[in-house]
């Protein structure tokens, strides 16, 4: 049985060969992207469509690759040791395994999920260096609006044209801290929907109303927002008289 995606998933062609071929070859897959592509999401709906448990491993600055195979106690075993505790005789009962061990030695065959990886230290991916990589590329506008649909099928097909045209112009301004993301847009949308607004609010390409309704969903970050703002102030001012 093959990934080509879910109901809740859309898939690239690119993304679903990676997938199929990481199980081919019985090799973890690497994913990166940016913030937001769905890297996370991707493990639960593979697990979702070939019918595996999904086994999640979050990842912290601390954590070290040894420690997704079992983890030694030895202040408990220290401390049952000073109290006498018949237990310290046998070193399995202070080890603790991690979630490599318990993949390994699930009955059935799972989805592990290792997410955040980059958070570790950074030895800690070569130790995966025998993988299969790929790298999701943020969704073009075709496939962003396939997945928009996903999640709103009676969605306005001329909100989605004019909200996508919105989106990807905010994206392209340079020196934005952090680009919105497909998470972004898809709360954006919800709440154009639920404040009914009209599309011809969107339709405008005049620089001077270049913050869009509702631009709190969409920038996160204080200073991309002051950005934003003086672009539509600098067009004003360009357009006035003088």
């Amino acid at each position: 049985m093959s990934f080509q995606g879910t109901e809740r998933y859309v898939a690239t062609d690119d993304l679903a060969m990676a997938v199929n071929a990481a199980v081919t070859l019985e090799r973890p897959l690497l994913i990166k992207g940016e913030p937001g592509t769905g890297k996370t999401m991707l493990a639960e709906e593979i697990a979702l469509a070939l019918g595996k448990p999904l086994i999640r491993w979050h990842i912290k600055s601390t954590s070290k690759a040894q420690q997704g195979l079992y983890e030694y106690d030895a202040v408990s075993r220290l401390r049952d040791s000073q109290l006498g505790d018949g237990r310290v005789e046998d070193i399995k009962n202070y080890i603790r395994p991690g979630k490599l061990w318990e993949a390994f030695t699930a009955q059935e065959q799972a989805v592990l999920l290792i997410d955040e990886i980059d958070k570790a230290d950074i030895e800690f991916p070569n130790d995966l260096l025998l993988c299969f990589f790929h790298f999701i590329s943020f969704p073009d506008k075709a496939t962003m609006e396939k997945i928009v649909e996903v999640h709103y099928p009676q969605i306005r097909k001329n909100l989605i044209k004019e909200a996508l045209e919105v989106f990807f112009e905010v994206r392209e301004i340079p020196g934005l801290k952090k680009k919105p993301s497909t998470s972004e847009l898809i709360d954006w949308l919800k709440l154009l929907m639920a404040d009914d607004i009209p599309e011809e609010i969107l339709k405008s390409r005049d620089p001077s109303n270049a913050v869009p309704p509702l631009y709190g969903a969409l920038l996160k970050n204080e200073q991309d927002v002051h950005m934003l703002q003086r672009l539509a102030f600098m067009a004003r001012r360009e357009k006035s008289p003088n």
